[in-house]
């Protein structure tokens, strides 16, 4: 094996375990797990919820990021992700792990294609990946969350016509619902337990899942306890008018579906067309990083990139239909 080629994957290899070291160094000893399993919900009535979500790890670097902007709006904003995602990370140790894996990509990349110019490209790449994954898991936790929707609320109405209370209506979903929603339902009981009102309660659970559905229930709720009225009514009506929207939504999906995979193709086939004619003509390819010719060839690719992402984010915008 080439030398350059063991020292890049040695080096690639030294930062994904100090990235590692990093989120992971600051593990919860057996005895604090088990209180925060009691107390999880503590940190939520404080800051709305997120940093609950975040963990409490300790890690010097994260502590000193925390400390410096700790009540900025970027790291209120990367708070409310991570909870969205259900990732147990703090915005420091995100931001941490941007940076290496921008490193670790770039390292990478650049001994693979030995050009200085090509590891900062994929250096920058990189630093889209945690995004990217984070992005991801939101994305798949709130389908979940809003498939699941229907059926809670009709739990929570049946609950409520057997004569239950809002609070064990709840607890009744946090016990018999899956994942997630049982166990956001479970931190809306939490935080109640803990002398929290039932507003707060679910505003904090607005900010964990973005969903319009939920949205809607919420401010029913919240409306019949100022107003008065069967609420076990008024959530069945909700009920049925969101399993419409999710009919409707599918119907939606499935006519746009071909755009939506053009998008996905525009996005594609540009990088692996490129990386099959690296392999097969590398010649060719490197001749947008030569001395000689990277004053035309780099600002070229920044414009292919460019109009790339552009053409995929156009497709994806008029294949999104809101219902």
């Amino acid at each position: 094996m080439n030398a350059g080629v063991l020292a890049g994957i040695l080096a690639a290899a030294a930062v994904v375990l100090m990235a590692v070291g990093m989120l992971a160094g600051g593990r919860k000893t057996v005895v604090e797990e088990r209180l925060g399993d009691v107390t999880a919900a503590a940190p939520a009535v404080v800051a709305g919820g997120e940093e609950a979500m975040a963990g409490q790890r300790a890690s010097p670097i994260a502590d000193i990021l925390e400390a410096r902007f700790s009540g900025s709006q970027l790291f209120s904003n990367m708070a409310r992700d991570l909870a969205r995602a259900d990732l147990k990370l703090r915005p420091a140790e995100f931001i941490a792990a941007i940076v290496i894996s921008g490193i670790g990509v770039g390292i990478v990349g650049g001994v693979l294609a030995r050009a200085l110019a090509f590891s900062f490209v994929a250096g920058i790449g990189g630093l889209f990946i945690p995004i990217l994954y984070v992005r991801s898991r939101q994305s798949a936790r709130l389908h979940t969350f809003e498939a699941q929707l229907p059926d809670m609320i009709n739990l929570t109405v049946n609950s409520l016509r057997a004569g239950y209370s809002i609070m064990q209506a709840l607890e009744a979903v946090s016990k018999e619902m899956p994942s997630p929603t049982s166990l956001e339902m479970r931190r809306v009981v939490q935080e109640m337990q803990l002398g929290i009102s039932l507003e707060a309660a679910l505003e904090n659970l607005l900010r964990r899942v973005a969903s319009t559905d939920l949205k809607l229930m919420v401010t029913a709720m919240n409306i019949q306890r100022e107003v008065g009225g069967n609420l076990a009514e008024i959530l069945d009506t909700i009920s049925f008018t969101i399993r419409e929207r999710i009919r409707i939504k599918g119907e939606v999906r499935v006519l746009t579906a071909q755009q939506r995979i053009t998008g996905y193709m525009i996005g594609i086939v540009p990088f692996v067309l490129a990386l099959f004619l690296y392999f097969v003509n590398r010649s060719y390819i490197m001749q947008f990083f030569n001395p000689a010719t990277r004053i035309c060839g780099i600002p070229m690719v920044i414009t292919g990139l460019l109009m790339i992402f552009l053409g995929f984010f156009a497709v994806q915008k008029i294949a999104s239909i809101e219902v």
